[in-house]
């Protein structure tokens, strides 16, 4: 370890131990940002060379899509297939959560992160057997720069069975009840992909990708140069898909094209986000694409996403569902359980080299 990594690791070790948080830098009336948070000139030099543009992700509206059968849900149908091979991303309005369930979480994620910090050392830790933790940047000390932005997370992936009391008392009752609608919800979703696939609407549900869980609730303080730094920097999820509820704020932005899309927030929409897990299941069918948060200069952003992972104990085998394997369209990954791909994903920093190549058959 050369001078210049060491010091960079008393840094971070720094910082951790505040048991803070970025918010916690804010609230000391940081102006400049640490040298841990800053990119490196090669990454922002690579970023000028991607242009933005003005095309917005898809916005699908469910309203009708219960009646099956009806032209109306044929369409829906179509326009997520559409978005999912395309995009690998699209927003929900008119899904069935009530408005006031989606604000109170929002405001539970707000809570927790704003209220007085010793209230929040209790639940800071990087174990990863610890079900219900608060951390900034599970690869903090893996990444070459640290992202800005503080988490509440609750892993529900080997250990399918949530106690509430474990929750914050802060946000128990929200995170309760938001998971109660999101799961009634992700039902008529896994629905819809199936038949966008050509499957029975029943085939994706059969294959429990609901199971396991991850809940993140991200905190994105205001940033003084949010041109030096990333609320989350560019990446692909590992989920099967990930369903991500935001606030007003805004600073989600895809790659689309090689342009950065923005994900800009509508008022009780959700955004849905194809996992690589998904793509590979669908033997590429729908896609799983790059994207990032951006910071803020004057307000704190907030959302809370759900991964959803299928079965990681006891192991099951997953792969490219057969029927969507034919010769034109050969099968192009490995089977594979998740507990290993997950492992995989999370034993190195959060980048954009997602996790396909670790289960691709090679020619």
């Amino acid at each position: 370890m050369d001078i210049l990594e060491d010091d960079r690791t008393k840094q971070l070790k720094a910082f951790d131990d505040t048991k803070a948080g970025v918010k916690g830098l804010v609230d000391a009336g940081v102006v400049d940002i640490p040298n841990i948070f800053i990119r490196p000139p090669d990454e922002v030099a690579e970023d000028l060379e991607v242009s933005k543009t003005g095309l917005q992700v898809p916005v699908i509206d469910l309203h009708g899509v219960g009646n099956k059968g009806s032209l109306r849900r044929e369409n829906i149908i179509n326009e997520i297939k559409d978005a999912s091979e395309k995009w690998g991303f699209f927003q929900v309005v008119n899904h069935g959560i009530p408005p006031k369930v989606l604000d109170d979480m929002l405001k539970g994620v707000r809570g927790f992160h704003e209220q007085d910090v010793e209230m929040k050392k209790d639940y800071y830790s990087r174990d990863p057997e610890r079900m219900v933790k608060f951390h900034t940047n599970y690869d903090l000390y893996l990444s070459p720069a640290a992202n800005w932005r503080d988490t509440l997370e609750i892993d529900m992936m080997n250990n399918y069975h949530l106690d509430p009391k474990d929750l914050p008392s802060i946000c128990r009752d929200a995170t309760v009840d938001y998971l109660s609608y999101v799961m009634k919800f992700v039902d008529t979703l896994f629905e819809l992909l199936s038949e966008a696939l050509g499957l029975e609407p029943n085939y994706l549900k059969s294959l429990e990708l609901e199971k396991g869980k991850l809940m993140v609730g991200h905190y994105y303080p205001a940033c003084p140069k949010p041109d030096l730094t990333l609320g989350i920097g560019k990446h692909t999820d590992a989920s099967f898909i990930t369903l991500l509820l935001q606030d007003e704020i805004g600073g989600l932005q895809v790659l689309h094209q090689n342009q950065w899309a923005s994900v800009d927030p509508i008022p009780s929409a959700l955004v849905v986000n194809i996992g690589n897990l998904l793509q590979i299941i669908s033997n590429d069918k729908f896609k799983s694409v790059i994207h990032r948060a951006i910071g803020n200069v004057t307000r704190a952003r907030t959302s809370f996403a759900c991964f959803l992972h299928g079965v990681s104990t006891p192991p099951k085998i997953y792969g490219p569902i057969q029927k969507l394997i034919t010769e034109e369209s050969p099968q192009i990954y490995r089977e594979f359980t998740v507990k290993d791909f997950v492992m995989n994903f999370y034993s190195r920093k959060l980048d954009d080299k997602s996790g396909l190549n670790y289960v691709r058959i090679l020619d």
